[in-house]
């Protein structure tokens, strides 16, 4: 019992010592605790609630950024793939225009050569033809030289045979001689 005198005396020096007036010192604690409890009911299980509702938000949000990031991702893995695909299709048309452009390039050298051939093919032929009228030209005008020149050798003047047998005759040595 002496220890619960000694703890008595102590808080009873207390008292007197900060002068502690129990029926003020309830009423205070009394009017603590319906204040704590109006706050509590109030105003901090509204903060509450919304702070437990602000952080489902959050949680939302960073759930929604997470699938978006994935998304996005996805999305520049198509992008890339796609232009992958487009410049391997870019490569095939040029490499199909760089065949059509050989392909016509040798179509129009064959053409080209083609109307070469033909063009050095008809100046031959004009050749010909021009070697033989101008042959033919030499011929008459030989044979009327040979004709002219034997009427003046003979002194006189050729009957119309006589004429056609030197012609002809002249004109079959000139066709041997240039042949």
């Amino acid at each position: 019992m002496e220890v619960l005198a000694s703890v008595a005396d102590t808080v009873q020096g207390i008292q007197t010592k900060f002068g502690l007036n129990w029926p003020l010192f309830i009423a205070q604690a009394i009017n603590f605790t319906v204040v704590a409890w109006i706050i509590w009911k109030f105003a901090f299980k509204g903060i509450l609630g919304k702070m437990e509702v602000r952080e489902k938000e959050i949680s939302d949000s960073l759930i929604n950024a997470e699938k978006i990031k994935l998304q996005l991702e996805e999305t520049e893995r198509k992008q890339e793939e796609t232009l992958k695909d487009a410049s391997v299709e870019a490569q095939k048309t040029v490499a199909q225009a760089r065949d059509q452009a050989k392909a016509h390039l040798e179509s129009q050298r064959i053409e080209a050569e083609k109307q070469a051939a033909d063009i050095v093919s008809k100046a031959r032929d004009a050749m010909k033809l021009e070697k033989q009228r101008v042959l033919g030209e030499a011929r008459e005008e030989i044979a009327s030289l040979v004709v002219m020149a034997t009427s003046r050798v003979l002194g006189r003047e050729l009957s119309s045979d006589e004429r056609d047998r030197f012609s002809d005759s002249a004109a079959r040595e000139t066709k041997l001689s240039l042949n």
